[in-house]
Order: structure tokens, then sequence, then C-alpha cells
């Protein structure tokens, strides 16, 4: 590869130095700075002049980036090192991930999972699935869904080191967010342009919802991201959740339906309240179900959904489906009396379906203490859909803390004044009661000392709630 044809793909402007800057051009590997070595090329968003002199040291092929500042033109000038600077830092990214599969992993068989909820469960699924079965199956699913935005080169990094160092893995299984952005700017199609770099056989759609706040304000905007990924997905199985009316808009040129209910489609998995059925034929009963919490189960069909399309057999999916750990924060049971519940709600939608299982789990007498991190540093818009979903899923028989979390966060997730408020204001517009705690830690001591050992806690929230059970295990 020419570093100008390089260029031209990420529609850069090529400054500093017109060929590769390492002796033996570009190795082939897409990797962070840190990272580098000899012959790699480094994709970050924004770079200084100190940034130049590291990569000009590590004698790496060339730079991209969309942001250069701090006199780092000047400096790639000075020291003749060639600088690629794009304004769309994602057609860097989806070509490093398309490279890095075409010349890595040609032949595996890949899958994308993407929408606005169960996401990552869905793609930890997946890859469970397809281990169990015996296949060499690489995902970029973690518990802290940290792998799975694709607006660095890590994805592209994890698949080369895989190579590396296990071969060529069977299936890829690749999570993609929905919407993406940088510094508060929409990166426009960014669900279908890596989706089409990884050129899937099988794509997963969940659901359509708002989360994002700021680099998408509405619903409609959600659907005009999504909506290029059937097409993104081309001659792949499309599996859709047939429950979700914007999913069902979709232009899907072979659609696998996923349901709660029984619907008629031929290509379908659903769910009938008491078993999975696939082919009029009952695949996992409510007892074999890991877990039965519906927006869960609806994780499992879309899951088996995939696994079917892939031509594998549907009796040793069930068995593996069986034997199923959910990641980190996702309705895990941290403790039993008084059952304490972590879920990683953290947008309207997850909170309300997330709530409202957790309550059908209440008997008589008991109380539920709903545990909620207020989301910091992500805007006003989404907490005020955030709180406006816990003042719809309020009753007498929850009490609500809230926590700022100041003691476990870093700047990026800070809880703002206008933030806080928005979530005081609406609950006391709505005669809700709360208290809030500007600690996590006060928070659970006192929510813990506060319970019976017959009562529920419910931890919600994304950041400001991820060193709950760590803090929790010193409590208790």
């Amino acid at each position: 590869m020419e570093i100008q044809d390089l260029a031209n793909i990420v529609n850069g402007k090529l400054v500093g130095n017109d060929d590769f800057f390492s002796i033996d051009g570009f190795t082939g590997k897409f990797t962070f700075l840190n990272d580098s070595h000899t012959g790699d090329i480094v994709i970050r968003h924004w770079i200084n002049d100190t940034g130049i002199q590291m990569a000009f040291n590590k004698n790496i092929a060339c730079l991209i980036t969309q942001t250069p500042k701090d006199g780092a033109i000047e400096m790639a000038e000075k020291l003749n090192f060639p600088l690629i600077i794009t304004d769309n830092i994602e057609l860097a990214n989806a070509f490093a991930l398309s490279h890095t599969i075409k010349k890595y992993s040609p032949d595996s068989t890949n899958i994308i999972i993407t929408g606005t909820n169960g996401k990552s469960t869905t793609s930890h699924l997946i890859y469970h699935i397809l281990k169990t079965l015996g296949f060499h199956t690489f995902t970029n699913t973690d518990s802290e869904s940290e792998f799975n935005t694709l607006i660095d080169p890590m994805v592209s990094k994890l698949i080369f080191d895989e190579v590396k160092v296990n071969g060529q893995p069977d299936y890829l299984v690749i999570e993609v967010s929905e919407v993406q952005g940088w510094l508060g700017n929409l990166m426009k199609n960014h669900a279908a342009l890596m989706s089409e770099a990884a050129n899937p056989k099988v794509g997963v759609i969940t659901n359509i919802a708002m989360d994002h706040i700021g680099l998408v304000n509405s619903i409609d905007e959600v659907f005009d991201e999504i909506s290029a990924v059937p097409k993104a997905i081309g001659d792949g199985i499309c599996v859709l959740n047939h429950d979700d009316d914007l999913v069902m808009k979709l232009d899907a040129k072979n659609p696998f339906y996923t349901s709660m209910s029984e619907i008629e489609e031929k290509n379908s998995v659903y769910y009938n309240g008491e078993a999975i059925i696939y082919n009029d034929a009952v695949v996992l009963t409510n007892e074999e179900l890991p877990f039965t919490s519906n927006h869960f189960i609806q994780n499992i069909l879309s899951a088996i959904g995939a696994v079917v399309s892939l031509g594998l057999d549907i009796d040793r999916i069930a068995e593996s489906v069986k034997s199923y750990k959910p990641l980190d924060r996702r309705f895990t049971k941290i403790k039993d009396k008084p059952l304490i519940l972590d879920d990683f709600a953290h947008n309207p939608d997850g909170i309300k379906a997330t709530i409202s299982e957790t309550k059908k789990l209440l008997c008589e007498n008991q109380k539920l203490f709903v545990v909620c991190a207020i989301r910091g540093s992500r805007g006003v818009e989404i907490n005020q859909l955030n709180v406006d979903a816990i003042v719809e899923s309020m009753d007498d028989s929850i009490e609500l803390i809230l926590s700022s979390s100041n003691d476990v966060v870093n700047d990026l997730n800070f809880v703002e004044d206008e933030e806080r408020e928005v979530f005081f204001n609406t609950l006391n517009d709505n005669n809700v009661e709360f208290v809030h705690y500007d600690n996590l830690k006060d928070c659970l001591n006192e929510t813990y000392n506060k319970a019976d050992e017959n009562d529920i806690i419910l931890l919600i929230g994304a950041q400001g709630m991820d060193p709950a059970e760590s803090l929790l295990k010193d409590i208790i």
C-alpha cells in the first residue's frame, strides 16, 4: 500500500513526508501511540508536537489524525515525518478494521451487533455459544463496553494481536455502537460504516431508542443512523427485533425475526411465555434459561437467531445457552439477603425495563431500594429522559436514592450542577421523595444499613455505579 493511497482512502491531506517513515514501510498493524512499534500506523483523534516527536522516535510508518494542534504540523515538517490529516477520523478506523480483517482474518465468518440496548449481552451470548461449540472466536465486547465504539483502532489492534498469538479466528463477533461521535459532533453513518468494514455474514439490530443525547436529539436521528446498517450487511442475514416498530421499518434484504410473543414469520425464533420456540419446536423452557427477565430473554432470542443463521445445530446451541454466565453489571446478583442486584441501566428504556423486572421479584411487605447514579458530563437532555423514566417507574414499594458518585468518577464523568438539578426538579415536581448523596460509598453504606434482609436493593447507572460491587464488599 502506498501512503498516498491511504491518504486518499481517508480523505486526508499528507504533510511532512510523502512516504512511510519506517524503512520497511507499513508492517500491517493499526494501533495506539503508546503501544506502537516500528512500521505500525497510529490513529489518534488529536495530536500535538510532543506526540509527533514520540511517533518519530518510535519509527512508526505514519500517523493519522483529525485534529493537529500545538505545533503538530510544524513538527511533522521539521522531522520530515508523514502526518495524514482527515476531517473524518471514522474513515481511518473503518479502513483499519476492514484492512485488518481482510489481511489477517480473511476466512473468518463475521457477525456484527448494533442497537440502543442489549448489544453487549447479545454479543457476549453469541461469543459464548460459538466458543462453547468449540470454535475459535473473537469479540470486542467487554463488561464495561469499552471496546464497542470503534472510534479508535482498538478493535483492529485486538484482532491483529489475537491472530498473531492464537491464529485466525473462525468467527469475529463485533459489537458496533449505534450512534457515535467525538467532542459533541456526530459521526454520520458510523454504525453502517463499521458494519460494512466488518463484512458480516450476520447482523443483529436489537432495538432503536434514545441514548447519546447531544450527538442525536430525536428518535428520527437514531433511526437514520441505524437505517443504513441493513444495506451495509448486504446479502447477509439481518436479525431484527419484531417487537420494535422502528426496527420493523428497516429495509433488510434477508431478515430473521425475534419476538417476545408468537409470530408467523417463517424465519424466526420467539418466546411464548413458557419457552423459546424455533421451527415449531421448544428450544429452551423457562427452567432452562440462564435468566428470565424479559429484556434478557430478548437478548437470548437475538443471539439464537444469529447463530441459527450461521447454520449451526439448534440443539447444540440450546445446550450452550444453558451454561451462559452474564457479563458484569447485567442484572448481576451481588448478595442474597438483602437481595442486591446491579445493572448497567443508563438510558430510559434500560431503566424502565430493569426496574420493571425487579418489581416482579417483590413479595408482600418487601421494599425496593432503587439506587441510581446520575450520569455525569453527559448533558441535561439524557438526564431529563432518565429521571422521567424513573418517575414513570415509581410506586409506593420503591424508595429512591441518588448518587453523584464524586468519590469514584474522573473528570470525564463528573456530575455537573445542571445535571443534578434536572433530577431534583423533576422529582420534586412529581412529588417523588428521594435522598441524594454526593459520594457513592456513603450512598451504598446508608442504603445497605437501612434495608432489611428481605428487601431488594437495585443499583442502576453507568460509570458512576461501576465501582459499587467492590465498595459493597468492604461495607458488607
